[in-house]
C-alpha cells in the first residue's frame, strides 16, 4: 500500500510579489527550495495565514538569497504582499517506507533567506 505524506515544507514565509500578468506558478529564492528539497516544476500546495486560502500551483526558482516568495498568474488574486504562507509538497510512497521518512521543514526568518 502506498500513502501521501509531507515531503517538504517552508513554514511561515512572507510573500513579497504577486503578479497576476504572469504564467502562473510560484517563484521561490532557489536556497529555500533547496534547503527545502523542491525542486523546479514541483506541485506545491499553499496555505495563507491571514486569509485561510488554500490552493496548487507549481514551483519555479527565483534568485539565489533573494528572498523571493511571489504568486504569479491567478495565484496572485489568493495573496497580498507580506501575507504570510506555508509552501508544502506530499510524495507517495511505500507505508512502511513513510514510517520511518524525514520531511525537509525549514523555518525562514522575516527576510525569507535566513533558515532556522
Amino acid at each position: 500500500m502506498q500513502i501521501e505524506v509531507l515531503k517538504s515544507k517552508i513554514h511561515r514565509v512572507k510573500v513579497t510579489g504577486a503578479d497576476l500578468n504572469y504564467i502562473g506558478s510560484i517563484t521561490i529564492d532557489i536556497a529555500l527550495m533547496e534547503a527545502s528539497n523542491i525542486i523546479e516544476g514541483e506541485k506545491v500546495s499553499i496555505v495563507n495565514i491571514n486569509n485561510g486560502e488554500r490552493f496548487e500551483t507549481y514551483a519555479i526558482p527565483g534568485p539565489r538569497n533573494s528572498g523571493e516568495i511571489t504568486l504569479n498568474g491567478p495565484a496572485a488574486r489568493r495573496v497580498q504582499k507580506d501575507d504570510i504562507i506555508i509552501v508544502i509538497t506530499y510524495a507517495l510512497m511505500d507505508f512502511e517506507e513513510a514510517k520511518t521518512f524525514s520531511p525537509w521543514i525549514i523555518f525562514p526568518n522575516e527576510e525569507n533567506n535566513s533558515l532556522t
